[in-house]
């Protein structure tokens, strides 16, 4: 028998956490009661990929992160965001609000036979973006999915997207998907990207999936501003995922500095002082 989705009050009542976060979001997400403000909020939720925090300039990093740091002034930080241990995990609780068991995440995305691990978002939730869709909003995606089954890599006549156990961001909610169904690989030739349900190779000598996932979001966001509708657009890079792929001229400037160690570096004992909250 097919698995009948909950709505979004099953969703949460099944979620276990905090009772004010949740009765904030029966306010803003999904709600299509005539309470709800005329003007919606637009959202942008930006995950990076096994980030530590202290890597960001705007946490006290030696790392110049200019354009994160403005986006952290101007924006909400997920200071009480708690990451579930490992890429896959984390994603699902993100996405669905619930432990990551819940849904069937509770490893990575091997399907190894138990309810709970099964390697896929189960219909037994609803994400975010399935949530918001419901409440008249436009729902894109760009960037790393990886909560849908395992991809190998050197049999892609295994790969079976959309099928059941291997749902994409398209059979979840989101109106629009350009990005990677699997966990890791090169930034400068990824397998099994997509767009929306199509398998597509990437274009162009000067490719790079860091710029192509920011591109796309903002072509996303550009066809959604004439439909007078609110959006939400989950951008999910796979940096600084290994492989750690970047241009000469990037991996340039850091040239030397970890020489000593990622903790003497040539930023001095001044910032490893400030980094534990002392002084000089």
């Amino acid at each position: 028998m097919k698995e009948k989705k909950p709505s979004l009050e099953q969703n949460k009542k099944v979620v276990m956490g905090n009772d004010e976060f949740y009765e904030q979001d029966s306010q803003c997400i999904g709600d299509t009661s005539s309470n709800r403000q005329k003007k919606d909020t637009n959202i942008i939720l930006i995950l990076a990929d096994d980030l530590g925090y202290s890597d960001l300039g705007c946490y006290g990093s030696e790392i110049l992160t200019p354009n994160l740091d403005r986006l952290a002034t101007g924006g909400i930080r997920f200071t009480p965001m708690r990451s579930c241990a490992r890429c896959c995990p984390s994603r699902a609780s993100l996405l669905t609000g619930l432990y990551p068991y819940q849904p069937g995440i509770g490893h990575m995305v091997e399907d190894l036979g138990y309810p709970s691990y099964r390697g896929y978002l189960k219909n037994n939730c609803v994400t975010i973006a399935e949530a918001l869709k419901a409440g008249n909003y436009c729902t894109f995606m760009s960037g790393k999915w990886n909560i849908g089954g395992r991809y190998p890599l050197l049999h892609p006549e295994s790969w079976h997207a959309s099928t059941k156990g291997f749902p994409t961001p398209i059979d979840r909610g989101f109106d629009e998907f350009f990005g990677t169904l699997e966990g890791a690989g090169s930034y400068f030739n990824p397998y099994t990207l997509m767009w929306n349900k199509t398998f597509i190779q990437p274009q162009g000598d000067d490719f790079y999936y860091t710029d192509a996932i920011s591109e796309n979001a903002v072509r996303m966001i550009d066809t959604c501003a004439s439909d007078n509708k609110p959006f939400f657009l989950y951008v999910a890079y796979t940096v600084p995922h290994w492989p750690l792929h970047a241009f000469p001229e990037d991996i340039g400037h850091y040239e030397g500095k970890y020489y000593k160690g990622w903790d003497v570096n040539s930023y001095g004992a001044t910032w490893t002082s400030q980094r534990h909250g002392h002084s000089q």
